[in-house]
């Protein structure tokens, strides 16, 4: 079959080229380039003539291949979004609990070292003098906010059996 023979095509693939050859022309295409782009759109439809013959390729093999290739490479990258939206909506809501867990800590001791400063600073006034009673707002202040939130827990425990055995 010499080069260019399109008796390998069947009548209804011939009858798309002519028809896609006739919209070319239409939009301003050469006679030569309309017919060339024409059967080169075949061609990647269908994967060349569909009559059978030696040497023809199997085109339904082809495009099962391409469209399996097709189906895995979008299935990757639907995949690979997803874990990235997911993945940012985990750092996000981590992100929220550790801002409001330090937000709670850092309001929590300015009031602990608030309330132990006004407390110290009452008593050591009234027998001591401002350095002295400076000192010991600084003295309160450190060991409270140094306590680790197990030490701390502790210490609320400890002092709610004080207060209900005081109650009871």
């Amino acid at each position: 079959m010499p080069r260019g023979d399109k008796s390998a095509y069947t009548d209804k693939q011939q009858r798309q080229a002519e028809h896609i050859e006739e919209s070319e022309r239409k939009e301003g295409r050469s006679e030569k380039d309309a017919e060339r782009i024409a059967w080169a759109t075949v061609n990647k439809q269908d994967g060349g003539g569909k009559r059978s013959g030696s040497g023809r390729k199997s085109a339904k093999k082809t495009a099962r291949k391409a469209t399996k290739k097709a189906v895995k490479k979008v299935t990757k990258k639907a995949a690979k979004k997803v874990a990235r939206k997911s993945a940012t909506k985990k750092a996000t809501k981590k992100a929220a609990r550790k801002a409001t867990k330090k937000t709670a800590r850092k309001t929590a001791s300015k009031a602990v070292k608030k309330t132990a400063r006004k407390t110290a600073g009452k008593a050591t006034k009234k027998s001591a003098g401002r350095k002295t009673a400076k000192k010991a707002a600084k003295k309160t202040t450190r060991t409270s906010t140094s306590r680790s939130t197990a030490a701390t827990k502790a210490a609320r425990t400890r002092a709610r059996k004080r207060n209900g055995a005081a109650a009871s």
